[in-house]
Protein backbone atom coordinates (compact mmCIF):
# COMPACT_ATOMS: atom_id res chain seq x y z
CA UNK A 1 0.00 0.00 0.00
CA UNK A 2 1.22 3.77 -0.89
CA UNK A 3 2.07 5.95 1.80
CA UNK A 4 -0.46 8.72 0.86
CA UNK A 5 1.24 11.63 2.60
CA UNK A 6 3.66 11.78 0.27
CA UNK A 7 2.96 13.22 -2.58
CA UNK A 8 5.49 12.57 -5.44
CA UNK A 9 6.22 15.49 -7.91
CA UNK A 10 8.98 16.33 -10.40
CA UNK A 11 8.62 19.77 -9.89
CA UNK A 12 10.51 22.03 -6.97
CA UNK A 13 8.29 23.39 -4.35
CA UNK A 14 7.48 27.27 -4.64
CA UNK A 15 8.06 28.86 -1.31
CA UNK A 16 5.10 29.75 0.34
CA UNK A 17 3.41 33.40 0.34
CA UNK A 18 4.69 33.92 3.82
CA UNK A 19 8.23 33.71 3.16
CA UNK A 20 8.10 35.49 -0.61
CA UNK A 21 6.79 38.29 1.48
CA UNK A 22 9.45 38.72 3.81
CA UNK A 23 11.98 41.45 3.17
CA UNK A 24 14.92 39.13 4.84
CA UNK A 25 14.10 36.39 3.04
CA UNK A 26 14.56 38.49 -0.47
CA UNK A 27 17.57 40.21 0.66
CA UNK A 28 18.95 36.46 1.53
CA UNK A 29 17.89 36.00 -2.58
CA UNK A 30 19.85 39.05 -3.80
CA UNK A 31 22.64 38.69 -1.24
CA UNK A 32 23.17 34.97 -2.35
CA UNK A 33 22.82 35.78 -6.50
CA UNK A 34 25.42 38.49 -5.60
CA UNK A 35 28.04 36.18 -3.72
CA UNK A 36 27.69 33.89 -6.85
CA UNK A 37 28.10 36.68 -9.56
CA UNK A 38 30.80 38.40 -7.75
CA UNK A 39 32.88 35.26 -7.48
CA UNK A 40 32.72 34.53 -11.18
CA UNK A 41 32.63 38.86 -12.44
CA UNK A 42 35.14 40.12 -9.71
CA UNK A 43 36.98 37.87 -8.41
CA UNK A 44 36.79 34.22 -7.07
CA UNK A 45 39.38 34.29 -3.85
CA UNK A 46 38.79 38.24 -2.24
CA UNK A 47 35.54 38.38 -0.68
CA UNK A 48 32.81 41.04 -0.67
CA UNK A 49 34.48 41.64 3.12
CA UNK A 50 38.08 41.81 2.10
CA UNK A 51 37.04 44.03 -0.98
CA UNK A 52 35.32 46.51 1.49
CA UNK A 53 38.36 46.85 3.86
CA UNK A 54 40.96 47.15 0.87
CA UNK A 55 39.09 50.03 -0.43
CA UNK A 56 38.52 51.59 2.99
CA UNK A 57 42.38 51.23 3.84
CA UNK A 58 43.47 52.78 0.68
CA UNK A 59 41.03 55.90 1.21
CA UNK A 60 42.21 55.87 5.10
CA UNK A 61 45.35 54.58 5.49
CA UNK A 62 47.11 53.82 8.65
CA UNK A 63 43.73 53.92 10.80
CA UNK A 64 43.37 51.66 13.23
CA UNK A 65 40.91 48.08 12.88
CA UNK A 66 38.75 49.07 14.98
CA UNK A 67 37.65 52.06 13.26
CA UNK A 68 38.15 50.45 9.41
CA UNK A 69 35.78 47.66 10.98
CA UNK A 70 32.82 50.22 12.14
CA UNK A 71 33.77 51.82 8.12
CA UNK A 72 32.79 48.46 6.34
CA UNK A 73 30.15 46.90 8.92
CA UNK A 74 32.15 44.51 9.99
CA UNK A 75 32.45 43.53 13.93
CA UNK A 76 35.88 43.95 15.37
CA UNK A 77 36.12 39.78 15.20
CA UNK A 78 35.58 39.71 12.11
CA UNK A 79 37.43 42.68 11.16
CA UNK A 80 40.81 40.92 12.80
CA UNK A 81 39.91 37.71 10.91
CA UNK A 82 40.08 40.16 7.53
CA UNK A 83 42.68 41.87 8.09
CA UNK A 84 44.72 38.60 9.22
CA UNK A 85 43.68 37.10 6.00
CA UNK A 86 44.44 39.96 3.76
CA UNK A 87 47.88 40.31 5.30
CA UNK A 88 48.62 36.33 4.36
CA UNK A 89 47.79 37.22 1.22
CA UNK A 90 50.64 40.03 1.09
CA UNK A 91 47.52 43.00 0.31
CA UNK A 92 47.94 44.94 3.63
CA UNK A 93 50.76 45.23 6.51
CA UNK A 94 49.00 45.63 10.07
CA UNK A 95 51.64 48.10 12.38
CA UNK A 96 51.46 48.31 16.28
CA UNK A 97 50.71 51.94 16.91
CA UNK A 98 53.15 53.39 18.91
CA UNK A 99 50.77 54.57 21.55
CA UNK A 100 49.25 51.75 22.29
CA UNK A 101 50.50 48.51 21.80
CA UNK A 102 46.99 47.20 21.19
CA UNK A 103 46.20 48.64 18.11
CA UNK A 104 46.36 47.29 14.78
CA UNK A 105 47.03 50.09 12.31
CA UNK A 106 46.75 48.88 8.64
CA UNK A 107 48.34 50.22 5.17
CA UNK A 108 48.21 48.29 1.55
CA UNK A 109 50.91 46.82 0.29
CA UNK A 110 51.48 47.46 -3.51
CA UNK A 111 50.50 43.88 -4.14
CA UNK A 112 47.45 45.09 -2.08
CA UNK A 113 46.74 48.64 -4.78
CA UNK A 114 47.06 46.25 -7.78
CA UNK A 115 44.79 43.66 -6.58
CA UNK A 116 42.76 46.36 -5.46
CA UNK A 117 42.62 48.17 -8.61
CA UNK A 118 41.49 45.36 -10.51
CA UNK A 119 38.43 44.22 -8.67
CA UNK A 120 37.23 47.80 -8.12
CA UNK A 121 37.57 48.04 -12.17
CA UNK A 122 35.81 44.62 -12.22
CA UNK A 123 33.18 45.61 -9.44
CA UNK A 124 32.17 48.93 -10.87
CA UNK A 125 30.80 46.82 -14.00
CA UNK A 126 29.24 44.40 -12.43
CA UNK A 127 27.51 47.16 -10.40
CA UNK A 128 26.42 48.44 -13.67
CA UNK A 129 25.41 45.00 -14.83
CA UNK A 130 23.13 44.97 -11.57
CA UNK A 131 21.08 47.78 -12.15
CA UNK A 132 21.14 47.45 -15.75
CA UNK A 133 17.30 47.01 -15.96
CA UNK A 134 17.09 50.16 -14.96
CA UNK A 135 17.68 54.17 -15.54
CA UNK A 136 19.41 56.22 -14.17
CA UNK A 137 16.87 58.00 -12.14
CA UNK A 138 15.38 54.37 -10.87
CA UNK A 139 19.05 53.22 -10.73
CA UNK A 140 19.51 56.78 -8.26
CA UNK A 141 16.37 55.91 -6.58
CA UNK A 142 17.14 52.30 -5.56
CA UNK A 143 20.24 52.82 -4.55
CA UNK A 144 18.60 55.52 -1.67
CA UNK A 145 16.14 52.88 -0.87
CA UNK A 146 19.10 49.95 -0.44
CA UNK A 147 21.11 52.71 1.73
CA UNK A 148 17.80 54.03 3.57
CA UNK A 149 16.81 50.41 4.14
CA UNK A 150 20.23 49.41 5.62
CA UNK A 151 20.57 52.36 7.81
CA UNK A 152 17.03 51.65 9.18
CA UNK A 153 17.90 47.68 9.98
CA UNK A 154 21.35 48.89 11.51
CA UNK A 155 19.84 50.92 13.21
CA UNK A 156 17.14 48.40 14.88
CA UNK A 157 20.03 46.26 16.14
CA UNK A 158 21.56 48.94 18.17
CA UNK A 159 18.19 49.61 19.68
CA UNK A 160 17.31 45.83 20.95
Amino acid sequence: MADETATPTSTTPRPPVALTAAPGYQVRRLYQAYLAIWIRAVDPTLTGPQFAVLQTVESAPGHDQRSLASAVALDTSTMADVARRLETRGLIVRKTAAADGRRKLLYLTEEGRQTLLGANTRARQLDQRLLEPFGAERREEIMHLLTSLADHWEGLTENS
